[in-house]
């Protein structure tokens, strides 16, 4: 994809996120910090905080653990060892209180089983949703591109299921 393709193609999937209903329910919201080529969650980030939501967003561990860190717009930024940004400050909240993520992806199909960037961060943090008999918070919403569905992924044990999937096309 080209930047400006990019760039439409993102705002029409940040409309989507801010105005579902899921979007719209909800008051803890995580989503991630964009890098280059990834789906730009900042306009999502920037509405939320609109909305009076409090937003959080993933910090990562050397040991492989995930938090999650309130961001508000004068949180200071800082990039960590993977040159992802992270707020420098701000308080934690427990990935189960969480009622929507915004999750960064790379690959779906339409079990919508996900590939991240091969960490696993997001399936150990959220791995209480693994043996769910009914969808428990929070709601793992993925963003991609339409041009990163796949036909099929094949998960492994530990991979956490998405909720949902939303590209820039129907």
């Amino acid at each position: 994809m080209t930047v400006e393709e990019r760039v439409i193609a993102s705002q029409k999937i940040c409309n989507k996120v801010c105005t579902s209903r899921d979007f719209r329910a909800v008051t803890l919201v995580a989503c991630y910090l964009p890098m280059q080529d990834e789906v730009d969650t900042r306009n999502i980030i920037e509405r939320a905080w609109r909305a009076n939501k409090r937003i959080f967003v993933p910090i990562t561990r050397n040991n492989g653990k995930m938090l999650f860190r309130e961001i508000r717009s004068n949180t200071p930024l800082v990039r960590n060892r993977m040159g992802i940004w992270e707020p420098e400050s701000g308080a934690f909240i427990s990935p189960r209180q969480l009622q929507l993520v915004v999750t960064p992806t790379v690959a779906f199909d339409i079990n919508r089983h996900r590939i991240g960037m091969g960490g696993g961060y997001y399936d150990r943090c959220f791995s209480h949703l693994r043996h769910r008999t009914s969808w428990l918070k929070p709601k793992l919403t993925g963003v991609a591109f339409n041009c990163q569905k796949v036909e099929e992924i094949s998960p492994n044990t530990w991979d956490i299921r998405l909720y949902r999937v939303l590209c820039e096309v129907d």
